[in-house]
């Protein structure tokens, strides 16, 4: 289930860059003259984005937004991280440092970080950013929240039995009973970049069920023929790619020909299952992993989250930008064959949506999206992954 390959080649390039262990030096880069030029754009609108959110923390507590949410800090936190501008002892270490310790504040006795609730999807945002920072009294606080992750796997009915459609998934917890494929994909996120931690550690180590996860994102996956579940669509416009879990999706119904109801795939659920399968290292050529790069390449937008509009615009941007620069794409080719330089275009797009005073803001409130601190860090995150690729 885990080979060596492609994925895995620019997974490692990957982790020497911003995502977790810092930023190259600029003398380890050759970067032709016109990406040159779009990443000094790309720098400078990271640095405005960061003076603004910088100043957006609450000065007391060291939190961005709710309290009970520490993930919206955590996003923040690794926005500022990732700036290209920023060096060691910068005008920014004070900020960092509330902000760490309010995550820190927010970790229970299970191991998780969160509040009141969201716990999965708190903890993994949380995990990462620890991660990011490489600081060593961080090492404790990672596995426990690691090891709380990879306990909020379900599996439900008989145990040790892929015998339901949520199995092998993670979702909210709480109230949410259920598996989903955003949870799912950011706590394999966490779990995937935290794995060189527990190599050097003795004893038992606990890790995801790998298998089960994937297991989880295939039901996910409008592929008709390997998932077999009865919304599966047989439409060529939903082929290859996903929704937000089985038996749902956000992008709503597509009635077929044959009068069957089924389950529109939409962009920001088919990047998150294709950073699935690229976190469980699968091989490229697996048909799962091709059905989606197909459906991503026919539904190219960086107008739109395809086919929810405006609706989570810049968590599709983000999810997207994680999994282009992973797999090491620079073009892709669309559905009428026009070929997109997918970071320059998306870059390109931030620098128009940006507000003068550095912040970006979706008009389109769902998932929180109207939220300016969640909003500029999906966007400072976005340009830090398109910065670091050149």
């Amino acid at each position: 289930m885990k080979p060596i390959c492609f994925f895995s080649t620019f997974l490692g390039l990957f982790l020497s860059a911003v995502c977790v262990y810092g930023a190259p030096k600029a003398a380890e880069t050759v970067v032709d003259r016109n990406n040159l030029s779009l990443r000094n754009e790309v720098g400078r609108a990271i640095e405005r984005g960061v003076k603004w959110l910088a100043i957006e923390q609450n000065s007391t507590s060291g939190l961005w937004g709710d309290e009970e949410y520490p993930a919206i800090t955590g996003l923040s936190l690794r926005a500022i991280l990732g700036d290209p501008a920023r060096k060691n002892g910068d005008k920014y270490s004070a900020v960092l440092d509330k902000g760490y310790s309010f995550i820190l504040s927010k970790t229970q006795s299970d191991g998780g970080i969160y509040g009141k609730g969201l716990a999965s999807y708190n903890t993994s945002i949380c995990l990462m950013a620890l991660l990011q920072r490489k600081n060593p009294e961080y090492k404790s606080v990672i596995l426990k929240a690691r090891n709380f992750l990879i306990n909020q796997q379900h599996d439900f009915d008989s145990r040790g039995k892929n015998d339901n459609v949520f199995d092998g998934g993670i979702g909210y917890g709480a109230r949410w009973a259920h598996s989903d494929l955003s949870n799912t994909h950011l706590a394999m996120e966490a779990l995937f970049y935290t794995k060189k931690m527990i190599e050097t550690e003795e004893g038992d180590k606990l890790d995801l069920d790998w298998e089960a996860a994937i297991a989880f994102v295939e039901k996910c996956q409008n592929l008709p023929g390997n998932n077999t579940e009865e919304w599966v669509s047989e439409d060529p416009a939903d082929r290859g790619g996903f929704v937000y879990f089985p038996g749902s999706s956000m992008a709503g119904e597509r009635k077929l020909a044959d009068g069957k109801v089924a389950l529109r795939s939409y962009g920001s659920m088919s990047y998150a299952g294709m950073l699935s399968f690229i976190y469980a290292e699968m091989d490229p050529k697996d048909a799962r992993v091709k059905a989606v790069r197909d459906w991503l390449s026919h539904n190219y937008s960086v107008k739109e989250n395809p086919g929810l509009g405006p609706q989570g615009m810049f968590y599709y941007f983000h999810t997207m930008a994680k999994a282009l620069s992973l797999t090491g794409s620079v073009e892709i080719k669309a559905k009428d064959g026009s070929l997109h330089d997918w970071r320059h275009e998306l870059a390109r797009k931030l620098f128009d949506l940006q507000d003068p005073r550095g912040f970006w803001l979706n008009e389109n409130g769902r998932w929180w999206e109207r939220d300016p601190v969640l909003v500029t860090s999906y966007a400072l995150l976005t340009l830090e992954r398109i910065y670091y690729s050149f």
